[in-house]
């Protein structure tokens, strides 16, 4: 799907546009306001340096040789390759030629950028400062888009603001992270950590509790509290009962159904 977006495959049948062009008639047109990039690729030349990459594809886009060098620099910092420069990019880390694709595919300023599974791989720290960077982007660039696959549920919530679950072509639904996890009925769990309690028989009676249990922890001084949630409209009476008996909250943990459950629900299966 992104090889046609981007122009890269014809589409076998029906239409598609980005910014108003067709993908199959108004490539060259398409190609202006797009750039891409993909986890795992290899791309540049082993025998140029990081800058001299850089600027050959900043090259491809026309951009004047003096705002490309700006920008490479500015992102190199924002990378932390700065003293990557002037290496060869065949010598680079895993993590580091990922950060240098990115910012091949932000140095063009794109109107929309495709972004297929940029962190695949990686390590923690890269993949930390490359979501990290697209968060600022998008801040800094309103009016911008970037069209994300991945199959790490977590990124993609962190990530986006729209979300299509896909499944063999076919999209099964397309909404917010919020409303997507509304669609799985699973109820909420509640556990709290809280001084020792006089009373515990208050919080069976409260609404939109399904089940309570505690356990006393005398060691700790701690009445250790767990609630199965129908919604949250009796959160806020569990905590004004307890600080209503003079306790204090040590430690509070709500779980909520996850991207991946909705998936799961959707598709029928795990991701792979």
């Amino acid at each position: 799907l992104l090889k046609i977006l981007s122009t890269l495959l014809l589409p076998t049948s029906g239409k598609a546009y980005i910014a108003g062009f067709d993908v199959e008639s108004q490539f060259n047109d398409v190609r202006q306001k797009i750039n891409m990039v993909s986890g795992g690729e290899v791309s540049g030349y082993g025998l140029l340096t990081v800058k001299e990459n850089l600027w050959m594809f900043s090259q491809f886009y026309g951009i004047k040789s003096k705002v490309a060098l700006q920008r490479i620099d500015d992102m190199l910092k924002d990378f932390g390759l700065s003293d990557k420069k002037d290496a060869k990019v065949r010598t680079l880390s895993t993590g580091q030629r990922q950060k240098m694709n990115i910012i091949r595919g932000f140095i063009t300023d794109p109107d929309i950028i495709f972004l297929d599974e940029p962190t695949l791989g990686l390590d923690v720290n890269a993949s930390r400062v490359i979501r990290d960077f697209i968060l600022q982007w998008l801040k800094d660039h309103p009016t911008k888009t970037v069209v994300l696959t991945t199959h790490y549920m977590v990124e993609a919530d962190e990530l986006c603001d729209r979300i299509a679950i896909i499944d063999n072509g076919k999209i099964l639904a397309c909404d917010t992270p919020e409303r997507l996890k509304r669609r799985v009925q699973m109820n909420t769990t509640l556990s709290m950590d809280v001084t020792l309690l006089k009373d515990t028989t208050v919080f069976r009676t409260f609404e939109g509790v399904e089940s309570f249990t505690f356990t006393e922890d005398g060691e700790k001084g701690l009445t250790k509290l767990r609630f199965v949630m129908r919604g949250e409209s009796g959160v806020s009476d569990i905590i004004s009962a307890v600080l209503g008996q003079g306790s204090r909250i040590e430690s509070l943990q709500k779980t909520e159904p996850t991207l991946e459950d909705v998936f799961i629900k959707m598709v029928g299966k795990g991701l792979e």
